[in-house]
């Protein structure tokens, strides 16, 4: 059975930090792009961060550029992002997905990946709680 379960989520003060993990089962990372992406309460699910398996191609939105930071233990078949310096506005459920085959790039990725949440292309995780309070 093919899963990625996010876990690292909780509760912390503005400018602490925090580490999720997307553990994948089922599937190896090859040839997929991991991505991070979260969606705060009322607001639409957005793009933070995707690490590419083929050529370790990574990218940050603009939002969390310089204060999270994604890496890979194929090994281990799990994906980080490190989130330091963290701010009330990153509260949310984070959750990671895996996409197959993709040689997008930066935003246009996060627009494909998340064009297609509801058609079941890609394996998504269940999402795990980041709560930063002020």
């Amino acid at each position: 059975e093919v899963q990625l379960v996010e876990s690292g989520g909780g509760l912390v003060q503005a400018g602490g930090s925090l580490r999720l993990s997307c553990a994948a089962s089922g599937f190896t990372f090859d040839d997929y792009t991991i991505g991070w992406f979260r969606q705060a309460p009322g607001k639409e699910r957005e793009g933070v961060s995707y690490i590419r398996s083929t050529d370790g191609k990574i990218y940050y939105a603009d939002s969390v550029k310089g204060r999270f930071t994604i890496s890979s233990d194929n090994a281990k078949n799990t994906v980080y992002l490190q989130m330091n310096s963290l701010k009330p506005e990153d509260t949310a459920v984070y959750y990671c997905a895996a996409t197959p085959h993709s040689t997008l790039e930066g935003r246009a990725f996060f627009y494909f990946v998340l064009q297609r949440v509801h058609y079941g292309e890609d394996y998504w995780g269940k999402g795990t709680l980041v709560t930063v309070s002020s």
